[in-house]
């Protein structure tokens, strides 16, 4: 019998099997490859990108795993708080002139006007919570982030807008997964406090992309990862707990172990866990998760392009809401350009709706005639392209989400649960959730 069996290898299991390696120990991944939703690839300087690429900075959980496992992590140079719309493109300039600058009405401009401050004054009072937070315990913290005006909706708090200045504000809420209508107050509060303070949000790349955290963390669990292992049912029993799953070749097998740590998304633990608490099972059914389409891009230009200068773009009106040049921190590292860059471009919630029943090709014909009307050419330029769907991308924060941490991290006998959906602390979230996973599992198996 294992001492602990961990189902999942996205960051959070692979954190709770690393964390947990003195004891015996196995991880289960249905995929041929670890990461879930940090998916990324090298092509020679650069990596292409699809899933999770900013990471949390200096004194964050992640920062010293960075450190740990002996990668690099660089603050992105390029802007974050470029956006394209109606035209024109502003990559310059405080935030608060864009009304102005960005064609549209003057009803629209008052209203963006409006609402922007109310947002900006809310980001500093959201800022004023954390630094009063500053030393408590991470998951005290958590609490405090998603009780911070979590009763009421975006929408509800920014009112209704006309179109454009809903179409501003929209492509930074809808980060979360969720529309201004469905996310909470704080929530959409604390995107715009990311995207606006750099210095205290996600602003970092791993050199090499994203996916080389996961692929670190596996190759110091070498021999205690085993993957196309497609679990079933994790059964709970008197003195241990079975996992059955499927394996490579297609045959059933089964593993026992003293604990379980569910590191999957929570429709998935509510599917498989067996017989769940009531209590759990019932807050399981409230997490909701917005989908995702990514697609990354390679290109050829020979020298300089128009988004050098930026990380990420906000597109209102497009069929993507983001364009990200993953090769800005490659380009702040090199005294002479580079040909070439890698792009990523992604569709949260609605957007991606619209798309995720579509072939790749499709999909990838929509981006290039929205990319060739912000960059006339792109499309000329692009040497590869894929397509990545994430119908379970991220569990965004609800109005009344907080009420249901309590359920969520209340300590069991048997299991123990990991991953993102904890909070909203993205991949800060994964990790922080990862290392709690492997105290109880160690604890419990006294290991």
């Amino acid at each position: 019998m294992r001492d602990i069996v961990v189902v999942g290898g996205g960051v959070a299991g692979l954190v709770a099997a690393w964390a947990a390696r003195d004891a015996d120990v196995l991880l289960l991944e249905k995929e041929q490859r670890v990461g879930g939703r940090l998916r990324s690839e090298r092509r020679g300087r650069y990596w292409l990108n699809w899933g999770a690429h900013v990471l949390a900075g200096p004194g964050s959980a992640t920062d010293v795993l960075i450190g740990t496992l002996g990668l690099r992590a660089v603050a992105v140079p390029g802007k974050l708080d470029a956006v394209a719309m109606n035209g024109r493109m502003l990559a310059g300039g405080r935030v608060e002139t864009y009304p102005f600058r960005i064609p549209m009405s003057w009803g629209a401009r008052l209203a963006a006007l409006r609402a922007g401050a109310r947002v900006r004054t809310a980001v500093v009072r959201y800022g004023r919570m954390l630094a009063r937070a500053q030393g408590q315990d991470y998951w005290l913290r958590q609490q405090l982030v998603l009780d911070f005006m979590g009763a009421s909706s975006f929408r509800e708090f920014v009112g209704s807008l006309p179109e454009d200045a809903d179409a501003l504000l929209r492509p930074t809420v809808t980060r979360s997964g969720g529309e201004p209508e469905e996310i909470s107050a704080g929530a959409g509060i604390g995107y715009f406090r990311l995207v606006w303070n750099r210095g205290e949000g996600l602003s970092r790349n791993i050199l090499g992309g994203s996916a080389t955290l996961s692929e670190a963390l596996a190759a110091r669990l070498q021999g205690r990862v085993l993957l196309g292992a497609e679990v079933t049912t994790v059964a709970l029993g008197a003195d241990h707990v079975e996992v059955v799953y499927a394996n490579a070749s297609g045959s059933q097998a089964s593993v026992r172990a003293r604990y379980v740590v569910m590191a999957t998304p929570a429709p998935v633990t509510l599917k498989l866990v067996r017989p769940l608490p009531t209590d759990l099972a019932r807050t399981l059914e409230r997490i909701v998760y917005g989908p995702y389409v990514s697609a990354a891009f390679l290109t050829s230009e020979g020298g300089a392009a128009p988004w050098d200068d930026c990380y990420a773009i906000a597109t209102p009106k497009r069929s993507f809401n983001v364009f990200f040049n993953m090769s800005s921190a490659i380009r702040g590292m090199e005294r002479e350009r580079s040909p070439g860059s890698s792009i990523m471009v992604f569709s949260p919630a609605r957007l991606a709706r619209a798309l995720l029943d579509r072939d790749d090709r499709e999909i990838i014909a929509i981006y290039l005639a929205d990319l060739d009307q912000l960059f006339p050419g792109f499309s000329a330029l692009v040497s590869e392209a894929q397509i990545q769907r994430w119908p379970l991308g991220l569990a965004y924060c609800f109005p009344g989400r907080g009420a249901l941490q309590g359920a969520l991290l209340r300590p069991r006998a048997q299991f123990a649960l990991a991953g993102d959906y904890l909070g909203n602390f993205y991949t800060e979230t994964a990790v922080q959730s990862g290392l709690r996973a492997a105290r109880l599992a160690l604890a419990e198996v006294g290991a």
